[in-house]
């Protein structure tokens, strides 16, 4: 699925980037392409999206890979804007994922759909539902047997800010 540039601008439509304000992010693969089935490839997602936790660029709350697209809980802190966080995601991923099959371009859809979280969200409740993802799409029977997410919640002495 290729997003044409009108339904694109609809997208960046009153898009705006605020320090440490909780953004939900979907973006999908080129075509739909269930490209993260292969192991590899969904950790090489999860990779790039620690590489910016560890730029100081988000904190990262919690994220779901499926197979065609991504889910993604984070904070954006000061570093960066929204969407130059995300094209860093993309542009790391792709060049790993296309560099192990020989392959060129990216492997993501042009843009994302981004939330940003209210003050008075239940951000919870948004992680609980980004990481029932797979279990909804009937992927596994419950999330602890699907192997690529990840949440703030479940680390020893991790803080949710």
């Amino acid at each position: 699925m290729v997003v044409k540039a009108r339904g694109a601008s609809q997208l960046r439509k009153g898009r705006r980037s605020e320090a440490n304000r909780i953004y939900h992010v979907t973006t999908v693969t080129c075509e739909r392409q269930p490209l993260f089935l292969d192991l590899r490839n969904a950790r090489d997602v999860i990779l790039s999206l620690r590489q910016q936790q560890e730029l100081g660029s988000v904190s990262s709350l919690c994220f779901v890979v499926m197979p065609d697209h991504l889910h993604w809980l984070f904070a954006l802190r000061r570093k960066k804007d929204l969407a130059t966080v995300i094209r860093s995601v993309k542009t790391r991923s792709s060049r790993i994922i296309n560099g192990r099959h020989g392959r060129l371009g990216s492997i993501w859809a042009p843009d994302f759909h981004d939330r940003a979280a209210r003050y008075d969200d239940d951000i919870l409740a948004m992680a609980r539902y980004i990481v029932g993802n797979p279990v909804r799409a009937g992927l596994v029977p419950s999330i602890r047997f699907y192997p690529h997410w990840d949440a703030v919640w479940l680390r020893p002495g991790a803080e949710l800010l």
